[in-house]
């Protein structure tokens, strides 16, 4: 327990490798008695159930197919939806230690892997004014208000610069459809090579270490995403806040802000030009608080699993595996930072997280926890 919050963790041997998952789900107590748990046509319903009771369900599963657990390291950490304010060292820590991490969290639709994640910073710009009578002596204040209506305008621009700042990029919808029509042109030449080529490059990578192999690769052509595949670098202002009454001018003024990079680099870059702010009203005063919250996960932190993966599900007799990159972070955007090769998404079929729609197709579970003892067994082999 850290912080009040159980985290669960089981180590057999020397870790080689990291199951990662979580046990806390985003509904509150009570939820079951207006979405109670249901199996109906295969569908089983339930507040959690896909985000992600079924994907630990299945990691307990692959356990018991492994011959030996020896090198296996299980960590199920209870707040990862708040953003793993008391477990993110004891992650980063573990992952450290180890040559894969293999995190089941929900598929992607259609049960794609998640072969990539954007990383995230959370910042809130207060703006200090000075108060006065706003019909009496508006001239003698400052108004924070005004003065943020123009900070807005710049950190709304913050993600235009570093898009275009930073090489290989898409900054218009033409680059977006030309990076898009590549990718499929690539993953055609990729299938059309065969499983013998496929193969090859997993024995390859196991051969240079997983971990080398991971950060090595270029992942493109191995995971079936382009460059652009996570999107550009978004900075959204959200919740405002300012002022007191309305004859007042307003002596402080606040404004929050999500940021989602698909790189390192960029989310670096959002950090120098947010602390870069200037006042632009005489009077008017920045304080710039917050930074980066989980750092991204790079396709090329998944390449080389991903490919062992794609090999694993062909020998089982899977349907094709595809790897996505999703805006949402998770706990493998830790395990990445620090340097681990990471394939994400590994759990449940199905969809509806965070709604009362929530669901799991059961009949998806045996395959997916099939494959997680696979790719164990190549990892540890």
């Amino acid at each position: 327990m850290i912080d009040g919050v159980t985290h669960l963790r089981w180590s057999f041997g020397t870790p080689r490798v990291l199951i990662l998952g979580h046990h806390d789900t985003v509904w509150p107590v009570g939820t079951l008695t207006r979405i109670p748990w249901s199996l109906v046509d295969g569908i089983a319903r339930g507040p959690g159930v896909f985000d992600m009771k079924a994907g630990l369900v299945q990691t307990f599963h692959a356990l018991t197919a492994l011959p030996s657990l020896d090198g296996v390291c299980v960590l199920v950490t209870g707040d990862e939806e708040v953003g793993s304010p008391s477990s993110r060292t004891l992650i980063e820590e573990t992952a450290r230690e180890c040559a894969a991490a293999f995190v089941l969290e929900a598929g992607a639709d259609g049960g794609a892997l998640k072969v990539a994640r954007k990383g995230i910073s959370i910042y809130e710009l207060m703006v200090h004014g000075r108060a006065s009578h706003a019909g009496l002596d508006p001239e003698k204040g400052a108004n924070a208000g005004i003065e943020l209506a123009h900070q807005i305008l710049a950190i709304a621009g913050i993600a235009d610069r570093v898009n275009g700042d930073l090489p290989g990029r898409p900054t218009s919808e033409a680059s977006l459809v030309a990076g898009a029509q590549e990718t499929r042109a690539r993953e055609t030449g990729t299938r059309e090579a065969g499983a013998q080529e496929t193969r090859a490059r997993e024995t390859g990578a196991r051969e240079a270490g997983i971990r080398e192999a991971g950060t090595r690769e270029a992942g493109t052509q191995e995971t079936g995403t382009s460059p652009g595949s996570l999107g550009t670098t978004t900075v959204t202002p959200t919740a405002l806040l300012g002022g007191t009454t309305v004859n007042t001018v307003p002596a402080l003024a606040r404004v929050s802000v999500d940021v989602r990079v698909p790189t390192l680099a960029a989310q670096e870059r959002v950090d120098e030009l947010m602390r870069a702010l200037a006042p632009r009203l005489a009077g008017t005063r920045l304080e710039v608080s917050g930074g980066p919250n989980r750092p991204p996960l790079e396709e090329a932190s998944s390449a080389a699993l991903f490919t062992v993966a794609q090999r694993i599900a062909a020998d089982l007799g899977l349907a094709p595996l595809t790897g996505v990159g999703v805006g949402g972070a998770s706990d493998g955007n830790y395990t990445a930072g620090v340097g681990c090769p990471t394939l994400d998404g590994l759990g449940a079929v199905g969809g509806g997280a965070h709604a009362d729609s929530e669901h799991v197709v059961v009949s998806e579970m045996p395959g997916r926890t099939t494959l997680l003892t696979g790719l164990v067994q190549a990892v540890l082999r």
